[in-house]
Formats: C-alpha cells, structure tokens, sequence
C-alpha cells in the first residue's frame, strides 16, 4: 500500500491552508445549510438534452431530473417507474408497455405516452444527429427511418395507442430490450416545449422534467443547482437542494471535501496518490464497475490503417502496470467486453509482446521506429488519464523505438474533437448503458455514432447483429467471442487496457447513496443520519501515518 511521503502530506497541508485562507473570498465559505448536499461533477456537461448527451458528466445531472419507464433495482434487473407493468407478446416480438397515470412534468401535466413515441422517434429522427440512435434500431424500421431509407416516422414500431399505453414493435426477440429503457435517452421529452424553444429547451427558465429535483440554475462552467420536486410521485427528496460543482482539479476538489464544504467525491474528484489514504476514511467505497477504458486508432489515416502498426501498439503495452500506478482497483483487460457480464473472455486479446510487436512494425516498413511518422495520443483533461499516458509513451518510446506527442483538452473540447477530426490515437472510457454485452460491442459497429476510430468491418457488424437475435446464452457467447477476436485481435481498432472500479467517499453525515456496478449518481434517497451529530470531515484528525 502507497502512504504519502513526508514531502507530499506538507504539501498537501500547505493546499488546505491556503484554501481554508481563502475561504471568506470562496463561494463554498457560506454557512452549511443542512438541507443542502453539495456534489463535484468535474466539469461542465456538454448538454442536459438527453437526445444528444454521450457522457456520464451529462447523464449524472439528467438521472436526477428525469425518470424513464423502467429503472435498475439491486440485482440490475428492469423493475417498473413510469410503467407500471408491461407485456411481451407474439415470442418476444412486441412489448407493450402499461404507464402510471399520476406521473407529471414539472408543470403540472400528466406524462403521456405520446412524450415517450415523440422521444424516441426524435433520437432516431437523422435531424437529431443524435449519437445514440443506434441504440434503438432493433425496432421496427428504426434504422431505416434513421438512414432516411423511411421517411414516414408514423412506419417506425413505436406508437403511443393511447395516454397510458405505448407499444412497441421490434424487429426480432431481444433479450435486452427491457434493459434500453433504464436509459437516460430513452426517458420522454415535450414535442411543445423543444419545438417552441428549440436548442434553448434545456436551460433552467424552459426545461420540463419528471424527476425528483429540478433545474434552478445552471452557471455554466461553474454550478448546477437542483432543488426537491415536490410533486415528485415517488415522493419529495429528503434534501431540499444539490449543487453540482465543477471543480477540475482533484486536489482543490478533496481539500473542499475535508474543509466540509463538499459531501461527496467520486474517482473523478479524488487524486491519485490519496487513495489509499482515504480507503481509511469512514463513507470510502470502492465498487467494481462495468466500465473499460481503451486507446482508439484513427483507422482512416496512416500510419493507423495499417492493421500491423495496430497490433504493434497494442502488444507494446504491459497492462500490469496500470493497477500499480492508478490504485483504484483497476484490472488489467486485453479484451472488451467487462467482468461480470456475460460472454467476458479475458483469454481474448494480444498479450505483451515487445519482440513481436517490433516484428510487425519493421514488416510495416518501420524498423525501430525508424521513420515513423510524427503522430499525437490526445486524453481530456485529468490526472489520471496523464499518469496512463505518460507510462504508454515511455513503454512505445522503449519497446518501438517511437515517440509519441501527447496532448490532453478540457472534456467539452474534447468530445467535439473526437467527431470533427480524431487525432491519431485517442482516450476514451465505457460504462455499461445497460448490462449486457451488446451495449459494449455496438459501440464500434459502422453505423454506431459513438464509434470514434471510423473502423468499418462487415463480417463484425453481422456477428453482432447474430448474437442480438439470439436468446441462447451458450450460442450467444460464441459469437460474441468471435467478434471480440476481430475487434481485439484480428483488426485492433482499439486497445482495451483496463476495467476500472468507482472510488466514492461520502460525508458520513449522509446516507442513502449507493453506486451500482452501473455508476450513476442517483441522490433522491440521500438523507442525513439523524442519529450521527458529527462534525463535518474538515474537524476530524487527518491520518498521520504518512
């Protein structure tokens, strides 16, 4: 277990006492109101509009505005919301969907089926140029309404047959289908309110919700504020208002934690090196996440489409390295799809191989990395992400003879810059939308919108579409490792690295937040302990072990 040096625990003294020095000029020294809970987000979301959000920044703030039809229980199955019941009919090829009538927006009226058809044919409406609208293209006539091959939306298999009833037609049995309306795209949308107000739909004056808090405020770059709907029909929030913060450096994030000016930090809050300092701290948690972080190639331009400079880049890493550095809990994983969902194979994948990557980068036309051309691995903005790039350069500088730039943007930049014009080799992570193995492998399909490397493989995109209509586990796990090899062996558009785990700590003072394998942040149930009086963190006796 890592401690703190001497030198690093004066430094970080030093950090708290120039914050606490600040404190009367900092908008977080105002008086703790008890019935206010105060979160980190990192960063600013790049849109609250569930159609075309892609992040967890953006989806964390939606979870707590919005409900869908159905929501994960414990055990990560569909358990009812605002369907209160529904019905799988002719084998598994229509499901219809029976709604609660005493769900309403934020401004008084009844959410309808309609708000569900107008929402999902809105994410698939090619208008949209939603990212995720593959996600629903096991409909009928979904991807073809989605490619333009169908105009009339009224030939797509989802259609409210009245208020309370939604009924949709897919294309063929789905085993997951449930499981896509926990998603946060999925949740209904006002045709009245997005048409009138357009792109302005989402700010805090115009947005309609559902959901347990609403949107106050939103300073952008700076705070969210969400306030306790109390016409929720689940019931009121115990805490009347979150702010959701956007500090980017971890450290000022866990000295406003230990001040009691912040009450809790997830992994993207947390710095490094105090993790295992913190594993200590009473409300530290660390769950295991169906999440996997990997490297992308932009296939479309040299020298990355060439398969053999792939394979070379990815056996130049050793992936045992990345728990030892990261402390959070990571595994290393040559293969994509996670542990703890069906089909993970961690068999699958190159394992480190310095002398035959070097073998396949001088058949490239580069031995030693003679000649190779100048090229950029890109990360947003994060310690974490750095201290991983700078131990894949050093290993492709000794194993390959090649040195590559690194260059990192603030996460809003660079989402954008992954869609305009990837850089040769880009960070990216995956958290599980729902907990099956499709969700993991559609992401690099062609017609996927979150597939960044632009690597385009029939033979792939048909395994998959194999495994979707397949409702054997046995004959669904084949196929999925027949596509795994391709994506990770054969063709290598991407390098898994790693599984990561969720570090969390959460002010004792509270209870009631649970992260799931899932990792959304869910605060409708946070509540103070009553019987804890406790003084905030801030007052507590720091580990002096360092």
């Amino acid at each position: 277990m890592v401690f703190l040096t001497k030198r690093g625990a004066f430094r970080h003294a030093l950090l708290l006492s120039s914050l606490l020095i600040l404190a009367s000029c900092n908008p977080f020294s105002r008086g703790r109101d008890e019935k206010t809970f105060r979160v980190n987000i990192g960063t600013e979301p790049p849109s609250l509009d569930w159609s075309l959000a892609t992040d967890h920044v953006s989806f964390n703030v939606i979870a707590n505005l919005m409900v869908g039809l159905t929501e994960f229980d414990k055990n990560l199955k569909p358990a009812p919301v605002i369907a209160k019941s529904w019905d799988i009919l002719e084998g598994g090829r229509k499901v219809v969907f029976h709604l609660r009538d005493d769900v309403t927006w934020s401004d008084g009226q009844k959410v309808r089926a309609q708000d569900f058809e107008y929402s999902w044919k809105r994410l698939l409406n090619p208008k949209t140029a939603s990212e995720y609208a593959y996600i629903l293209f096991d409909i009928v006539n979904a991807e073809e309404f989605h490619e333009g091959k169908v105009t009339d939306e009224g030939l797509v298999g989802v259609k409210a047959i009245d208020d309370w009833t939604l009924e949709v037609r897919l294309k063929h049995p789905t085993s997951y289908f449930l499981s896509i309306t926990t998603f946060e795209v999925t949740y209904p949308q006002r045709q009245d309110i997005i048409e009138k107000l357009g792109s302005k739909w989402t700010e805090p004056d115009h947005i309609v919700t559902n959901g347990p808090f609403l949107l106050s405020s939103w300073k952008h770059e700076n705070e969210i504020q969400l306030r306790a709907n109390p016409n929720f029909f689940l019931g009121k929030p115990a805490v009347e208002q979150v702010e959701m913060v956007m500090i980017n450096e971890k450290t000022t994030a866990l000295g406003l934690y230990e001040q009691g000016q912040l009450d809790f930090l997830d992994n993207h809050s947390i710095p490094t090196l105090e993790k295992p300092r913190l594993a200590k701290a009473p409300g530290f948690r660390h769950v295991p996440q169906l999440r996997g972080y990997y490297y992308g190639f932009a296939t479309d331009r040299k020298p990355f489409d060439d398969t053999r400079v792939r394979k070379a880049f990815s056996m130049a890493i050793d992936r045992s390295v990345f728990p030892k550095i990261l402390h959070g809990g990571e595994l290393p994983a040559t293969s994509w799809i996670p542990p703890g969902m069906l089909a993970h194979n961690p068999k699958i994948g190159p394992l480190y191989n310095p002398p035959e990557a070097r073998r396949l980068l001088r058949e490239a036309g580069y031995p030693d990395g003679k000649d190779f051309p100048r090229v950029t691995l890109a990360y947003n903005t994060d310690e974490e992400h750095k201290i991983v790039a700078e131990a894949i350069q050093s290993m492709w500088k000794r194993n390959l003879g090649v040195l590559v730039r690194l260059e990192n943007q603030e996460w809003k930049v660079y989402l954008k810059k992954l869609q305009s014009d990837p850089p040769h080799i880009f960070r990216l992570g995956w958290g599980a939308d729902y907990p099956d193995p499709d969700n993991f492998m559609k992401l690099f399909t062609a017609l996927s919108g979150n597939n960044n490397t632009r690597w385009k493989n029939s033979r792939y995109d048909h395994l998959l579409e194999l495994a979707a209509r397949e409702m054997n586990e046995q004959r669904r796990i084949r196929l999925y490792n027949e596509a795994q090899r391709i994506l990770c062996e054969a063709d290598a558009p991407i390098v898994p690295l790693f599984t990561t785990a969720e570090t969390t700590v959460l002010n004792p003072r509270y209870t009631g937040l649970e992260y799931s394998s899932m990792g959304r942040l869910v605060l409708r149930h946070v509540r103070l302990k009553e019987s804890i009086q406790s003084p905030p963190p801030a007052a507590r006796g720091r580990d002096k072990s360092a």
